[in-house]
């Protein structure tokens, strides 16, 4: 069952874009709302203080005995004596009354632009707030109403204006006010959050290096103090761990019983072979001979399939491939062999006597046919196709290759070839299964073996094998 990944890999990166963009979003939304908040709430003082002024206009003008407005407000604002303020008052007589208008030094000669009962209605207190521009160009809001002075029915229209623009200075104060404290404190909260997820999630980094370091075999379980949120976890995974090296040492176990059992009766056999006529030993021999290495093969692959799951498995390549080289220099000595390994530090997630009777096969095979010599290298790869997802792709592998200058296989030969017990060559000796051990070991580690032709003329035997994570990176 392949997982899939959701989202960015890391659990902190998650849980830090997942907390930042809760907080930009939610300090935007309350700088927009206190903002809408604070806009009304001024528009509506903009209003009633409109409001006061104009009815202590009211207040202020009557009719003289000449039949004259009289009158002189004082509304506590020199706006209203300084010209083109957009602040303003107006009295104007309505009907019959003749009068003559008054108004405030600040509106001078000038007029406001009334907008008719149609467009701008009275309330049910006959009153009737408009916005409107003055002469000089100034957005103004004016409070309007008409009251009767007397007793014989004259009336006169009231009317008061502030300047829109005051209140627009003022929310954009405030809002500037509101954004750079919000924007300061939205910093400071998300470094916080960052510290405090950081400092959450820090147990979770130590239990993964903890693991690195099973992995890397320097340490036989996840070691360090863990919260109690992780705790279950950490102890079911040296569980896991714990069980997984007691079927492993139980294989081997089992595995060293068996071989052990079957030994002596081998054993046996081919003593008792040499007892026999020419023509029955050889078969009883090559038969036994080859009983003995086909047990062994299945033994290997019981021992691989107990262990290849273990985060235990590893083995550096440099020093296993120079002690193969270095008896394979003794045991031929008219021979070269030359190897190359990179990056040096290079490790295989396999057992060592594993490596070592898959590589030792195939130089075995390399020596007995090569004209002058056999070529060894290892190197850092990339994951093959099938492998490209999931976990195979998380880990490096493996290219080992083994080449000589023999006279090489053709594509039947090396079909030929990776059958158990098929030898091409009779005259060279050999039990036909080291091609065969080689392709189960490699199988049983889902890696990949290929045989071609070499550049040198020879056969050249190439395995990809998974490695180890963090040597091999370095």
């Amino acid at each position: 069952m392949r997982i899939k990944r959701i989202g960015p890999r890391s659990l902190t990166a998650r849980v830090l874009l997942l907390a930042t963009t809760w907080s930009a979003v939610a300090l935007v939304v309350i700088s927009i709302v206190i903002s809408q908040l604070y806009r009304q709430s001024a528009e509506r003082s903009f209003t009633d203080l409109l409001r006061a002024q104009l009815y202590n206009v009211i207040n202020s003008v009557t009719i003289g005995e000449d039949n004259k407005l009289i009158g002189n407000p004082q509304l506590g604002d020199l706006r209203f004596s300084q010209p083109e303020t957009g602040w303003y008052w107006i009295i104007e007589p309505l009907g019959t009354f003749a009068a003559t208008a008054i108004s405030s030094s600040s509106l001078g000669t000038s007029n406001i632009t009334v907008p008719s009962i149609l467009q701008a209605p009275f309330n049910n207190r006959y009153e009737r707030f408009y916005p409107t521009r003055d002469a000089f160009g100034n957005h103004v809001l004016v409070a309007e109403t008409e009251v009767v002075l007397d007793g014989e029915g004259r009336a006169a229209r009231f009317r008061v204006s502030g300047n829109l623009d005051a209140v627009e200075d003022d929310i954009r104060s405030f809002s500037r006010s509101l954004y750079i404290a919000l924007g300061v404190f939205g910093i400071g909260s998300l470094i916080v959050n960052g510290l405090a997820i950081l400092y959450g999630l820090q147990p979770l980094d130590a239990a993964r290096r903890s693991l690195e370091r099973v992995r890397r075999s320097e340490a036989e379980h996840l070691e360090g103090e863990f919260p109690r949120e992780i705790m279950p976890l950490a102890n079911d995974i040296n569980a896991l761990i714990e069980s997984n090296r007691r079927i492993v040492e139980r294989a081997r176990m089992q595995v060293g019983n068996l071989a052990h059992s079957l030994k002596t009766p081998i054993a046996v056999l081919l003593n008792e072979s040499r007892m026999l006529d020419k023509v029955q030993s050889d078969l009883v021999r090559s038969q036994a001979e080859t009983m003995q290495a086909q047990v062994q093969s299945y033994l290997n692959r019981a021992r691989i399939a107990a262990q290849r799951n273990s985060l235990l498995a590893r083995t550096d390549i440099e020093p296993v491939l120079e002690r193969l080289v270095r008896v394979m220099r003794r045991l031929n000595p008219d021979k070269e062999f030359h190897l190359s390994v990179y990056p040096p530090g290079a490790a295989l997630a396999l057992e060592q006597q594993d490596v070592e009777e898959t590589i030792g096969n195939l130089l075995e095979n390399s020596a007995r046919f090569c004209r002058t010599g056999v070529w060894v290298t290892a190197a850092l790869a990339t994951a093959p196709p099938e492998k490209a997802e999931g976990e195979a792709a998380k880990r490096p592998w493996i290219e080992m290759a083994v080449e000589d200058d023999g006279p090489g296989l053709n594509p039947d030969q090396i079909t030929e070839a990776v059958k158990r017990g098929r030898r091409l060559d009779e005259s060279k000796p050999g039990a036909g299964l080291g091609l065969s051990i080689v392709s189960e070991i490699v199988s049983e580690y889902q890696g990949e073996l290929e045989m071609t032709r070499g550049v040198r003329g020879g056969l050249r035997t190439q395995l990809l094998l998974p490695g180890m994570i963090k040597e091999v990176a370095g």
